[in-house]
């Protein structure tokens, strides 16, 4: 296998990783993660309940393609969404320690968009 394989493949296995781990908590109604939604778009907890889990079937969808077909955009949304889901954190007063610590949510999507890239 060569280097260019073996960097996709951990790229790949790393971002997909990511979004069935976040999609299985989201489909698990992580209490958290529903209490950001009613705090940032103020809707009600049984609505914000519905939405955590429709994002969480999103990401292990996003998981799926990434895994086994990736395509571009479907990365580049992957890398806007764990930008959002990161500054997320200092937004509802986590703060901003915890938004740098989900650096590689954002960078590694990015990452492998621009290894394909300059791939094709």
């Amino acid at each position: 296998m060569t280097n260019d394989k073996k960097i996709e493949w951990l790229l790949r296995v790393g971002v997909a990783g990511e979004f069935l781990g976040h999609g299985l908590l989201g489909i698990g109604k992580k209490a958290d993660w529903i209490k950001w939604i009613v705090q940032l778009i103020h809707v009600d907890q049984a609505t914000a309940t519905t939405l955590i889990v429709l994002i969480g079937v999103l990401d292990i969808v996003v998981a799926a393609i990434v895994l086994f077909k990736p395509i571009r955009p479907v990365l580049l949304w992957a890398a806007a969404w764990g930008f959002w889901t990161a500054l997320v954190r200092p937004l509802v007063g986590v703060g901003w320690l915890d938004f740098i610590e989900r650096s590689a949510n954002w960078a590694a999507p990015l990452a492998l968009y621009f290894f394909y890239k300059s791939n094709k």
